[in-house]
């Protein structure tokens, strides 16, 4: 217990220096200053989704929650100064269903889905983000489509059962093929699973969108969305 007056000036002397470094690092830092921006962004999400979850809990899971998530994110971009286009929304059929076919850079892809995502469209997304904390319990409410890329037998399965309620529920899905985040703007190879979905359900067309993006680094300038005819398809 004698310990206890000695600590208090240490731990005084560790919040002078931080309050020193924080500022130093922003404006010196360009690397610094993107973490930051981007912790910032994550925890604003996690906030959001706390609020967003009372809401959508009233109607359970269900599709339309996704209007609300949607409400509730389309004001960051103005909080990071980021100015989104959108071209060829008018290829989104207004009532059939469809599967979106999008790439896929970073977490801030986010802000240009939400700008463009048609009604009663939700994504699929790794099921690793039904434990993001307070995000994956909003994402869950709001119908998105959660598959394990580590069992083929499991994600087969919950792609058959995704076209069938793209069928019977008037439902559109936005599949991102390349599986993962790719950062250096080139295409990956695309996973198989979007067009067997397009093709297990017949009437439910492929759309692609595509994402770019100007002064990344400093989350600053612009976002392009770019989305095309539909892809006929025979299966």
């Amino acid at each position: 217990m004698e310990l206890w007056p000695g600590v208090w000036p240490v731990l005084l002397l560790l919040f002078l220096l931080l309050l020193f470094l924080l500022p130093t690092l922003w404006f010196c830092s360009p690397s610094a200053k993107y973490f930051f921006k981007m912790a910032f962004y994550n925890v604003w999400i996690l906030f959001l989704a706390v609020l967003a979850i009372p809401v959508c809990a009233v109607r359970g899971r269900n599709v339309e929650n996704m209007k609300i998530l949607r409400l509730m994110l389309l004001h960051i971009k103005y909080l990071y100064g980021i100015r989104v286009e959108v071209r060829g929304a008018h290829h989104f059929p207004p009532s059939q269903p469809y599967v979106v076919v999008s790439n896929h850079q970073s977490s801030l892809d986010l802000l240009g889905m939400m700008e463009v995502l048609p009604g009663r469209c939700v994504p699929i997304a790794k099921r690793e983000l039904l434990w993001a904390g307070s995000a994956g319990l909003a994402c869950w409410l709001a119908g998105v489509i959660f598959i394990d890329r580590k069992r083929t037998g499991d994600a087969i399965s919950v792609m058959s059962e995704v076209a069938q309620t793209l069928l019977t529920q008037d439902v559109r899905v936005w599949v991102f093929p390349e599986g993962t985040r790719n950062h250096n703007g080139s295409m990956l190879p695309f996973k198989r699973g979007a067009f067997h979905l397009a093709v297990q359900a017949q009437s439910c067309p492929p759309i692609k969108t595509s994402i770019a993006r100007r002064s990344v680094a400093s989350l600053r300038g612009d976002v392009r969305y770019g989305c095309c005819p539909q892809c006929p398809q025979k299966g």
